[in-house]
């Protein structure tokens, strides 16, 4: 079964928005488990535009299912990623001018530095996840520096459907699955976990839940939209229902 990790970053865009306490990234954490999430994904930016380090530490410490931290690979957040031992950190590219990250992280053109990265979270007990292109020599590249699970970024994928009419038969469409399931067939060949996520939503999931071996989607941005309107544990269930319904559904 494909499980769903919740991306709950923009619970606290909106608290950081009036410089307050509420709406608590945490509580949102527990109501996404309620509503059957199976983790929890957050990504402290060195400009702590939305989650703080203190909303790290306590979800850690009050969640009771797996936590993915997303971190650029710098020292500064090597080391808190080392104190605060999330179940599983992911390397993410990270520009200060972005509105959300924009494309996967450039393994090849750093594979020492992330060799080492890696190892220092694997010497705290870390899983290690990269956060890459669909492109297979990026996939090459995770494994010669030791990630133990590889997410595909699915922004490519959520442009051609949303540009095609929202239409997965479309020939765009079509050649972004393909990408995303040959990188995922590398990844699972090379010993490696295959995660994807990225723009996903309550439209265009399906499709990449389906892929084979496809084993979490991390979504975030159109679970907390879809919370506004009608609760966190709903949102997340219906979610949840959508990639059950396409993952049990019989191949032609």
């Amino acid at each position: 079964m494909v499980e769903l990790g919740v991306n709950i970053d923009h619970v606290a865009t909106v608290r950081q928005a009036r410089g307050t306490y509420e709406p608590d990234p945490v509580w949102a954490a527990v109501e996404a488990h309620l509503g059957g999430a199976d983790g929890i994904t957050v990504h402290l930016r060195e400009d702590r535009r939305h989650i703080q380090d203190h909303d790290v530490r306590r979800l850690v410490e009050l969640t009771h299912i797996k936590l993915n931290l997303e971190m650029a690979a710098t020292d500064d957040m090597v080391a808190i990623a080392c104190k605060i031992k999330p179940q599983m950190a992911m390397l993410v590219p990270e520009g200060r001018h972005e509105i959300t990250t924009e494309g996967g992280l450039d393994l090849l053109a750093q594979e020492k530095r992330l060799r080492d990265v890696i190892a220092r979270l694997a010497d705290a007990g870390i899983m290690s996840s990269v956060f890459i292109d669909a492109e297979l020599a990026q996939v090459e590249a995770a494994a010669r520096i030791g990630a133990k699970v590889c997410e595909i970024h699915t922004g490519p994928y959520a442009a051609a459907f949303f540009d095609g009419g929202r239409d997965a038969q479309s020939p765009a469409v079509s050649e972004a699955l393909q990408s995303i399931a040959a990188a995922g067939d590398l990844i699972r060949s090379l010993g490696m976990r295959f995660n994807a996520g990225h723009a996903l939503n309550y439209v265009n999931v399906q499709p990449i839940a389906a892929l084979p071996g496809v084993r979490e989607l991390h979504i975030g941005h159109a679970i907390v939209s879809r919370a506004i309107f009608v609760g966190m544990r709903d949102a997340v269930r219906e979610m949840k229902r959508l990639i059950r319904e396409r993952v049990c559904q019989p191949t032609a």
